[in-house]
């Protein structure tokens, strides 16, 4: 926990959080203990949010710094903190937002083989903000068999329009090879093996279809097969990912 200056002033800093959200799913959201794992494009403008929102405790779990190529979409990429590991800059920050949040920091990658003890102890909710399909298929595995609620970001890359971003269980997205490809390796698991049947697991995905201008890279140095990123898409994926975070947390306390 942060430590309080005198007047810290917290009723008036989350007084629109409790207006709009009403009191009682308030207290709730200062009790509650959300992970974020990946601090990137996507992770970091959720952390942000969550931390604006109020949530009484976060947990980030990331392993990676701040490099050059991060600035035009993540939040913590500046000059100043180029080569600073992304979760000590995401903590400091929401420190700054909200005083009496409880910030943990994992200075890790989730692979297979940490899941469980990365997980341990169990936050409420998990917001899946990672870009490797291995790393999300275990995330996934596990916090459906230990019954933990995760809300799933797709791949937000090569996209260009944030009103194309929709949410719906992993059984129904489109558009998104990543989430197909975790889809059939889940069916070939016996997980929801009928077309029909939902998996529980809730994804941000955009029906864009993916663009990506070839102009760009010979001389920016970006390889051709990647495509590139639009701050637009990626921080809107977030903003829609923490509306469902709070939804399900505000089924939980009913």
């Amino acid at each position: 926990m942060s430590d309080l200056p005198q007047n810290d002033e917290y009723d008036r800093r989350f007084a629109g959080v409790a207006k709009i959200y009403g009191d009682s799913s308030f207290q709730h959201y200062e009790k509650s203990h959300v992970m974020v794992i990946g601090i990137g494009g996507v992770g970091s403008w959720a952390v942000e949010a969550l931390a604006r929102t109020g949530i009484g405790e976060i947990t980030l779990v990331d392993m990676d710094v701040v490099a050059a190529s991060n600035v035009n979409r993540q939040l913590p990429a500046m000059t100043s903190t180029l080569g600073c590991e992304k979760v000590e800059i995401m903590a400091e920050r929401c420190r700054q937002i909200n005083p009496r949040i409880k910030v943990n920091i994992i200075d890790d990658f989730l692979t297979p083989e940490n899941v469980a003890e990365l997980l341990n102890p169990v936050p409420d909710i998990v917001l899946d903000c990672i870009d490797d399909v291995k790393a999300k298929l275990a995330l996934m595995l596990h916090c459906r068999f230990n019954k933990i609620p995760l809300i799933v970001s797709g791949g937000a890359g090569g996209k260009l329009d944030p009103l194309k971003i929709r949410v719906a269980d992993l059984s129904k997205t489109e558009q998104d090879p990543m989430l197909a490809k975790l889809r059939s390796q889940l069916r070939a698991r016996g997980i929801c093996k009928k077309p029909k049947e939902k998996f529980g697991i809730t994804c941000i995905y955009s029906i864009d279809n993916p663009f990506s201008s070839a102009d760009v890279c010979p001389s920016a140095g970006l390889r051709c097969g990647g495509y590139g990123s639009a701050v637009v898409v990626t921080s809107s994926f977030a903003m829609i990912a923490v509306a469902e975070v709070l939804k399900k947390l505000d089924l939980k306390k009913a």
